[in-house]
């Protein structure tokens, strides 16, 4: 009996590869020069001290070299990147005010009616700048404070100068530096001390011209006792030259506070998504990743958690979807630095056409972090025979005190099961559709019912083909 391969068709991309006309208020030339870095900061009419920042993080990118590990990255050339495209509207505090071509890209992708129904507050950027933010006013009554970062960067300048990139310096790597040197646009959260803001809050990046880099920059601090879930979505449509995506992300958890930070990734396959996030986490604080990547041509990105403080927590639970052309190297990283502290690691990954999941991944217990605990599980599936997946863990511990556990496992769709679940009337597509709907999900059920829904549609499987 002839056995057929079994097809996994792609994801139906057709709401994210909406895109609108080319159009712009302003951008730079291509490349990366003083000049363009110096113009960034003109048009945001920036502090003297942020232009002397960006100015020495481009000096740290030229003495850089690529990552000598991971994804082949010779294809991106920021030569042809344009660093900086500004639409053509001004910050908004109503929809209705929004170019009626730039809000309907939002409506398509349902951020206005999230806000009205389930969230306390929503930054919407598209390109290189914030086009719309609010927060509910019951929420800014507490005292949260939510803007854009370049209003941040105005009105709140002591704080965001303390903590800028001091989480993840120019000199970490190359792409960090890049960022530094020409980020623009991003999210800034305040949390006063014991506050809890019940519902969430969203920033959506989109990204909508070609050839052009985003590079977003997202700072929270969650002041002691508090709690905050912070969502993040992104996406672009697909063009023929290749983009770039190197946002950063930096956490600050103070003692006792609890920030659980969201993330579901869209983005086309002409995209380089080389993004960079880091938590430092104090006394009795966590630090919970919610990790789901749906897109890019490669990604690089492997949230990092520092548990600084006696018993503070890292949680991380994340999905990767490669198919056809796509290498994701995701992962997470956790730094144990003190006494009673603990991480749980919990990584799923796709792969099918081809497309490489690979898992990479970094538990450093110190000499300080007598009794620790960390478990890291890595479960991969594979849809064909042409698909690649890799588990690369380092763990690097440092005292004798330790409770530590690793497990990786990798697999097909079971054809026991598949049959199995025919055996009791459901048809075949819609039995290897649950197989990977079960495989995600344990990460879905962490997201808000709106956001699990989404998900679930990003993982939904048309399914070809007979098995026996």
């Amino acid at each position: 009996m002839t056995r057929k391969k079994t097809y996994v068709a792609d994801i139906d991309r057709t709401i994210y590869d909406q895109r609108n006309p080319f159009s712009f208020s302003f951008k730079t030339d291509k490349g990366l020069t003083e000049e363009i870095v110096r113009e960034i900061s003109r048009q945001k009419s920036e502090p003297a001290w942020m232009l002397e920042f960006r100015l020495k993080s481009l000096e740290v990118y030229h003495e850089l070299d690529l990552p000598p590990w991971g994804p082949d990255l010779t294809e991106l050339d920021v030569e042809n990147i344009v660093t900086y495209v500004k639409p053509n509207v001004e910050r908004k505090l109503s929809w209705d005010d929004i170019p009626t071509d730039i809000k309907q890209t939002f409506d398509l992708l349902g951020i206005p009616k999230a806000e009205h129904e389930f969230l306390a507050g929503v930054g919407a950027q598209y390109d290189s700048e914030v086009v719309y933010h609010s927060i509910r006013d019951s929420v800014a009554a507490q005292g949260v404070v939510y803007l854009d970062m370049e209003t941040a960067l105005h009105e709140y300048e002591d704080l965001v100068r303390e903590h800028f990139m001091r989480l993840v310096p120019p000199s970490d790597h190359k792409f960090a530096a890049l960022h530094g040197a020409v980020w623009s646009g991003g999210s800034f959260v305040y949390v006063p001390a014991g506050v809890h803001v019940e519902i969430p809050l969203q920033s959506y990046f989109r990204s909508n011209a070609p050839g052009a880099g985003q590079f977003e920059h997202t700072l929270i601090i969650a002041e002691p006792g508090s709690y905050l879930h912070f969502i993040e979505g992104c996406s672009a449509p697909r063009y023929s030259v290749n983009n770039l995506h190197a946002g950063c992300v930096e956490l600050f958890v103070r003692e006792g506070s609890t920030l659980r930070y969201s993330t579901i990734e869209n983005w086309s396959r002409n995209m380089f998504n080389l993004n960079t996030k880091r938590a430092l986490v104090d006394k009795d604080g966590a630090i919970e990743w919610i990790s789901g990547s749906f897109g890019s041509k490669v990604s690089m990105l492997y949230p990092m958690s520092i548990l600084r403080g006696e018993r503070a927590r890292a949680e991380f639970i994340g999905v990767s979807f490669a198919g056809a052309g796509q290498t994701l190297d995701t992962g997470a990283k956790v730094v144990h630095a003190a006494p009673y502290t603990t991480s749980n690691i919990n990584s799923k990954s796709i792969s099918k056409g081809g497309g490489k999941a690979i898992y990479r991944g970094l538990v450093k217990i110190t000499e300080r972090a007598k009794h620790a605990k960390s478990t890291v599980d890595c479960e991969s599936l594979i849809l064909d025979n042409d698909s690649v997946s890799d588990t690369i863990p380092i763990i690097q511990v440092d005292t004798d005190e330790v409770d530590l556990g690793h497990e990786a496992k990798i697999g097909r769709i079971s054809e026991e099961a598949i049959y199995y679940l025919m055996s009791r009337g459901i048809d075949e597509e819609e039995a290897k559709a649950m197989i990977v709907r079960g495989f995600v999900e344990p990460i879905s059920k962490e997201l808000p019912l709106e956001y699990a829904v989404e998900m679930n549609r990003l993982v939904q499987l048309e399914l070809e083909g007979t098995i026996g």
